[in-house]
């Protein structure tokens, strides 16, 4: 052989040998797959060997045919594409007669296909090349790559196939009936899931034409979304509208993208989530707007649109049932129905997940999924339906302007006023009955049949406002007016009107409402009454008696003849009668008072009440001095005459003080005139009539000056309490203390509680001095109880009537022992028979009130007022305090059986008795053989300051004296 031929033949031995190299797979890697005529369908995906080329066109290694032969076979790529890859597996006939099989590779193939950049399938397989023969002839269909194979008797054929996309998710040899009869098993299923979706879709579009609420449109979004996913998924769209290879993930990305948006939507109008969650509302938008950029990119990256768009329905599943189960559990209806629905679309979003990640892998579960999915969007549209069908027609239906305006005007109840200004006719009518008792008949009609049942007063009025109108052809009419009853009566009516103009710009006429506002009118006239007059006397008050003052002011700088008089009348020890006979007594006397002062004045003179027991006067009927000084006399006689209570009568006196009118002067300046005069007139003993002189100016008043150092004794910390033991009379121990208030005055000492606590009563003091009292008490008990033994000790205090009549007592003491944890059946409150008898009603249900809340109650200075048992057994007292002056040395021979009476009657009523005043070792002898448990007086110790009461708390051997 020669040389050169010798190195052509070596060089093409090196190149096949490269070229065998470049082909890894081998005959003996592959084992052909045996069919059998019985056989319907294989799964070739575990027979199939993959191969990546490196160029447009990939050799291979056949299986050994029925001769045993091995061949090589070169196949060109179809695409052209040098990347190629190639998909190799062999078929062997078993059968002696020939076979024909379908190859099978669907484009989609939901179980595995992943969550996030999931395939969305696309064409598999470009062509297929056997080992003998022709390439196999594809078979039209929008699902799968079919390509039709036919085997010869007991011949064996090794199949090249080139494959589209870098995934074969399944690819199985089907018999064609088999086949054909598997496609058709499911079109029955698919077509009832396509309605049903379908008509939903519609149905739910239909709703939110009629109906108009927010919920249906979000509805029906979602049911249209569920539809476009069906009809690809069921590859029911393909056949509508004709797609390009590899569209198909699009459009399936798209209608997940669909699914998330909708699905968000529908939950945020569901739940009404914009009406009260602005921050809520802002992130729905922010997520919003995300999917909407998610529907962009699926042009671009499907997958990636996809993905996200799958983990956005597992977000929204997950915040729903928690927001659904938040609103629920605050009793929102909307949530509550919708749990159910949403539970089974977390079920079916986990079983969406379990096919995706593999672990459910089979032939029913892509079209179940889908029936699923129509069958959520079924319960939600029912639940829709059922939530907004349940509040009547006009729930939130379309309703017209007119009927709008209808329904409200019915709603306020009240009645139409429409005034034909043309014809002159009123008509004024109501079907809620906001005109019962009116004479219609005379209120429809000519407007000048109403100046006859108008009151007199408002008729020009009421004719003014129309002719004004009608004049200016503008504005509004909101007018009351008083419209007298079939029966007689007055009653206000409040007219809102507004006129109506013609094309010619004139009035045609005027439109509104007419309304009952008597209740109203009533009310203000009440609250007006009220705030300007005393309730008890009905005279004016102070307030409207320094603008009456004021109000003269002006007068008399105008009118130079005009010089009144003001008067400051003040009784005398009024106090007494309280403390004696009853507020409700001392208010009768008042009462009475009132009545009689003015009684001698004429009707250009006022009197009002200013306080307590103080009356003012202005007198300007008589400007004489001798005239004056008459009436002077006049009311302290009035005051003097007796008073008629039961069986006696009580004769009471007055300080009264004057001062007449001085150019230049303010209403607070003549008043405070006045009340010097008057406080010279109590500083002379009383019943007496004063003139202002200015020397009382620089005098002062010690009343005022001890009002005025009152109200700054509580910044100055001038106020503290003694605390008196209240001792066990059978040991001599200790068991609580009453607490006193005390003054230390800078400048005049201490001052005695029977001088300030009066002035605190008429300036109002009182009820912060009270305050202050049952703080500081509480507070110094607690800090005792901590004592080793005293952990049952007990504090008293009083309290005023003007305490008791507050409603904020309840609370002041609730509040006070909370602050410190003091046990409530600890701290005792006083309470005086005359305080408690001056308004049973009122003063029973706040006893009540505070023995619900286990504080102790006592009943002071019992047997000096009314000693009612009736009264004594309705009121929650848990204890007696006998006054002191039934053991007062001489006291009548009777009192001691008065004592043993009031100590019996406790005793038998479960009551605590405490007896005030005793003064030697046979009083605690005589208390101890009663029976009577505790006692209270300066011989067993005197008001001790905190620190002493204290200290003594700390002895614990020492005891005080006790009976033998």
């Amino acid at each position: 052989m020669p040389q050169p031929l010798r190195l052509l033949l070596a060089i093409l031995l090196l190149l096949g040998s490269a070229v065998a190299s470049l082909s890894p797979v081998l005959a003996a890697e592959l084992q052909p797959v045996g069919i059998s005529r019985d056989d319907t369908a294989i799964d070739l995906l575990p027979a199939v060997l993959i191969q990546q080329a490196s160029g447009t066109s990939f050799q291979v290694s056949t299986v050994p045919g029925a001769d045993g032969i091995v061949r090589r076979i070169e196949v060109e790529s179809a695409s052209g594409r040098a990347d190629a890859q190639w998909a190799v597996f062999a078929l062997a006939n078993n059968a002696d007669t020939q076979i024909d099989r379908l190859v099978v590779a669907p484009h989609f193939k939901l179980p595995g296909s992943g969550t996030v950049w999931p395939d969305l399938g696309s064409r598999r397989i470009a062509a297929i090349t056997p080992s003998e023969g022709f390439a196999l002839e594809r078979q039209e269909s929008a699902e799968a790559d079919l390509f039709l194979v036919t085997l010869d008797p007991g011949s064996v054929v090794t199949f090249v196939a080139e494959l589209s996309s870098d995934r074969l998710p399944e690819i199985r040899l089907w018999e064609p009936n088999a086949y054909k009869d598997t496609l058709n098993a499911y079109t029955l299923y698919r077509g009832i899931v396509l309605g049903i979706a379908g008509l939903l879709a519609v149905f739910l579009t239909i709703l939110f034409v009629v109906k108009g609420s927010p919920m249906f449109p979000a509805t029906a979004a979602l049911a249209w979304a569920v539809l476009a996913y069906i009809c690809i998924d069921f590859d029911f769209w393909q056949r509508l509208v004709p797609m390009n290879p590899g569209q198909e993930a699009n459009w399936r990305a798209a209608t997940e993208v669909a699914l998330a948006f909708t699905l968000i939507v529908f939950l945020y109008a569901y739940l009404n989530l914009n009406r009260w969650h602005g921050a809520l509302s802002a992130f729905t938008v922010l997520w919003l707007a995300g999917l909407v950029g998610l529907g962009v990119m699926v042009v671009f990256d499907p997958a990636f649109a996809s993905g996200f768009a799958r983990l956005s329905m597992a977000a929204t599943a997950g915040i729903g049932l928690i927001l659904i189960l938040a609103l629920a559990i605050r009793r929102f209806d909307r949530a509550i129905m919708l749990i159910p629905a949403w539970l089974l679309l977390g079920v079916w979003l986990f079983a969406g997940w379990m096919t995706l990640t593999g672990r459910i892998d089979n032939d029913i579960i892509q079209p179940a999924l889908g029936g699923g999915l129509v069958l959520i969007v079924l319960l939600f549209g029912f639940i829709v339906m059922q939530h907004a069908f349940a509040g009547g027609s006009f729930a939130s239906g379309i309703i017209s302007d007119m009927e709008r305006r209808s329904l409200a005007l019915a709603g306020t109840g009240d009645a139409i006023w429409d005034w034909d200004v043309t014809r002159d006719r009123i008509f004024a009518a109501s079907d809620t009955g906001g005109l019962s008792g009116m004479p219609v008949r005379a209120m429809n009609g000519p407007a000048r049949d109403w100046l006859p049942i108008l009151h007199p007063d408002d008729r020009d009025r009421f004719k003014v406002t129309l002719d004004t109108v009608l004049e200016h052809r503008r504005g509004r009419i909101e007018q009351d007016f008083r419209v007298r009853r079939t029966d007689g009566h007055y009653h206000w009516m409040n007219l809102r009107a507004r006129p109506v103009l013609g094309s010619d710009g004139e009035v045609v006429r005027c439109v509104g409402t007419l309304k009952d506002v008597t209740e109203r009118k009533k009310a203000e006239e009440r609250l007006l009454h009220d705030a300007l007059h005393d309730q008890l006397t009905g005279l004016p008050n102070r307030e409207l008696f320094l603008d009456r003052l004021d109000s003269l002011s002006s007068f008399a700088a105008m009118r130079p003849d005009v010089r009144p008089t003001v008067f400051l009348i003040d009784l005398d020890r009024f106090k007494q009668v309280n403390d004696d006979f009853g507020i409700a007594t001392g208010d009768t006397i008042l009462l009475t008072i009132g009545r009689r002062l003015k009684r001698v004045l004429k009707p250009q003179d006022s009197l009002a009440r200013l306080s307590g027991d103080q009356f003012g006067l202005i007198l300007m009927s008589r400007t004489d001095v001798a005239e004056v000084a008459q009436l002077s006399e006049s009311l302290r006689t009035v005051v003097r005459a007796p008073i008629g209570f039961t069986d006696r009568e009580i004769i009471l006196t007055a300080s009264i003080g004057l001062t007449g009118w001085s150019e230049g002067s303010s209403a607070e300046e003549v008043l405070k005139e006045a009340e010097l005069a008057m406080y010279q007139a109590k500083r002379m003993g009383g019943d007496r009539v004063e003139p202002f002189r200015p020397a009382f100016k620089t005098v002062g008043s010690g009343r005022l000056e001890l009002e005025s150092d009152l109200r700054r004794a509580f910044a100055r910390r001038e106020l503290s309490l003694a605390f008196q033991p209240i001792v066990r009379i059978a040991t001599g121990e200790i068991a609580g203390f009453e607490a006193l208030l005390r003054w230390e005055h800078p400048k005049r000492g201490m001052v005695s509680p029977a001088e300030f606590i009066p002035i605190a009563e008429t300036s109002g003091l009182i009820v912060q001095l009270g305050q202050f009292a049952l703080d500081e008490a509480v507070r110094r008990l607690s800090d005792w109880q901590r004592l080793p033994g005293r952990a049952n000790l007990t504090v008293s205090v009083n309290i005023s009537s003007r305490q008791l009549i507050r409603q904020d007592l309840v609370n002041d003491v609730k509040a006070v022992t909370k602050r410190y944890g003091l046990k409530p059946q600890t701290l005792k409150l006083e309470l005086t028979e005359s305080m408690v008898m001056d308004n049973p009603e009122r003063s029973s249900q706040l006893l009540d009130k505070l023995r619900e809340l286990g504080v102790g109650l006592s009943l002071d200075d019992f047997g000096t007022g009314y000693s009612s048992l009736s009264y004594l057994m309705r009121f929650p007292f848990d204890t007696l305090k006998i006054d002191q002056s039934f053991l007062a040395p001489d006291s009548q021979p009777q009192r001691p059986i008065i004592v043993q009476s009031i100590v019996s009657m406790a005793n038998e009523l479960g009551l605590s008795v405490v007896a005030e005043g005793v003064q030697t070792q046979e009083d605690v002898k005589r208390l101890k053989a009663m029976k009577c448990e505790y006692a209270q007086s300066f011989m067993f110790a005197p008001p001790l300051a905190p620190e002493e009461a204290r200290r003594l708390l700390q002895e614990r051997h020492q005891t005080l004296p006790k009976a033998s």
